[in-house]
């Protein structure tokens, strides 16, 4: 299979993104472009199922972009990975944040995961075995639907299947940002100088206005809020030098969750060298451990 590699510079973003040849496979059955709401025609994923008659555990794919762009082909490659174990994957788009402020990013996976479970039946999908992955801002929105399940203020229950639940029961995070606030000051501490979350950074542009003015904003775009004993398990990772996102903020994010849902349900793991994504993440060896973590979670 043919691979391309492309690196995208966002503003305060330097990330390594592949994309697969579009076809993943004889193995593998592609619904293309279904709409799980109909505000805006972003709200679409692609559901890439495995061969056989199920029901197949689910993870939700969201790719990252500073918030402000990127599409859900950038995950054809994890699709493929979930695919060849057994798993069913769908790979959401979301209204981006010149499109729409937050909350609407999380809203829109949130109504994703309803529709999913709603249309378990006609999918193969078991819709008690779903979970969530995703890199960068695709982190962020897969840690708060770990964390959030039943916080009606990020629900988006307008968008559909209102009765449905949301719930994830693993979510997986890569490199995504937590606490929008300290980013700056953790960056300075590990040595990662440069990094200004202005106006105009990312994470501002998110939410409508720089982070430093509207700290209960940014409290309600980290996951670290809503951490309760019932949350999903989680698989954290993060590269030792992402001048984008500092490790510490994953580390921090490891650190409150263990407590409360315990140790057995969340790993951290940094992988030493490695920056804001790239070869280290999204090699196959690493791929099986995030594999292992969905066996141990999923199925």
């Amino acid at each position: 299979m043919s691979k391309l590699y492309v690196f995208v510079l966002l503003t305060g973003f330097l990330m390594t993104i592949q994309f697969s040849a579009f076809s993943i496979g004889k193995e593998a059955e592609v619904f293309e472009n279904v709409a799980y709401a109909k505000v805006s025609p972003t709200q679409v994923m692609d559901i890439y199922l495995p061969e056989g008659e199920g029901p197949f555990p689910l993870v939700v794919l969201i790719h990252g972009g500073a918030f402000k762009m990127g599409d859900k082909r950038m995950e054809t490659r994890n699709a493929e990975a979930l695919v060849a174990k057994g798993y069913a994957a769908a790979s959401v788009n979301y209204r981006l944040s010149g499109e729409a402020k937050f909350p609407a990013q999380i809203e829109d996976c949130k109504a994703a995961v309803r529709f999913l479970r709603a249309n378990a039946k006609k999918y193969r999908l078991n819709p008690e075995k779903i979970g969530s992955w995703g890199a960068s801002a695709g982190g962020n929105l897969s840690a708060l639907l770990g964390t959030s399940s039943g916080v009606a203020e990020l629900e988006g229950a307008s968008l559909g299947n209102a009765g449905v639940s949301s719930k994830v029961i693993a979510s997986v995070d890569w490199f995504g940002p937590i606490n929008f606030c300290t980013m700056d000051a953790e960056a300075a501490a590990l040595g990662f100088t440069g990094r200004t979350n202005g106006e105009s950074s990312p994470e501002s542009l998110l939410i409508g206005k720089a982070v430093q003015s509207a700290p209960e904003l940014v409290a309600k775009a980290n996951p670290t809020t809503y951490i309760s004993a019932d949350d999903a398990a989680f698989f954290i990772q993060v590269g030792s030098m992402d001048r984008n996102i500092p490790y510490s903020q994953s580390r921090n994010f490891y650190e409150a969750l263990k407590p409360v849902i315990g140790a057995s349900k969340v790993s951290f793991e940094l992988l030493e060298g490695a920056g804001h994504g790239g070869p280290q993440f999204s090699d196959s060896s690493n791929l099986a451990k995030v594999i292992a973590f969905f066996d141990k979670h999923l199925k």
